[in-house]
């Protein structure tokens, strides 16, 4: 099965359930399913600058994996963030993501 995670809770989204829960299982091959894509919003784009902790590691998972990593193109300027996203991250809005997730359409979309 192929699935997309949608970053949108603000608070231990990021930190807590990708850092620690999914990246993880991700980068060990335990995840169980495919992850064809990860979207964030809001302030869970930091976690896609470039030096981050967990977002240089989940660089390196989508390098080898080929998922899209894409952030909210309106959060990403309103924090002036744009320039400094980690290698191979995407910025867009939600044309921009069918679109790419057209390429390796998932089976479900799970938001956290």
């Amino acid at each position: 099965m192929k699935v997309a995670y949608i970053f949108s809770t603000q608070g231990h989204s990021v930190s807590y359930k990708l850092g620690q829960m999914i990246l993880p299982q991700l980068e060990n091959g335990m995840h169980g399913v495919d992850v064809v894509g990860m979207f964030f919003f809001e302030d869970n784009n930091y976690v896609l600058v470039d030096g981050d902790p967990i977002g240089t590691r989940l660089a390196k998972v989508a390098k080898d994996t080929g998922m899209l990593l894409m952030a909210c193109d309106k959060c990403c300027y309103e924090r002036e963030i744009d320039k400094k996203l980690v290698e191979g991250a995407v910025i867009g809005c939600f044309p921009n993501l069918y679109a790419a997730l057209s390429q390796n359409m998932p089976d479900q979309i799970i938001t956290l």
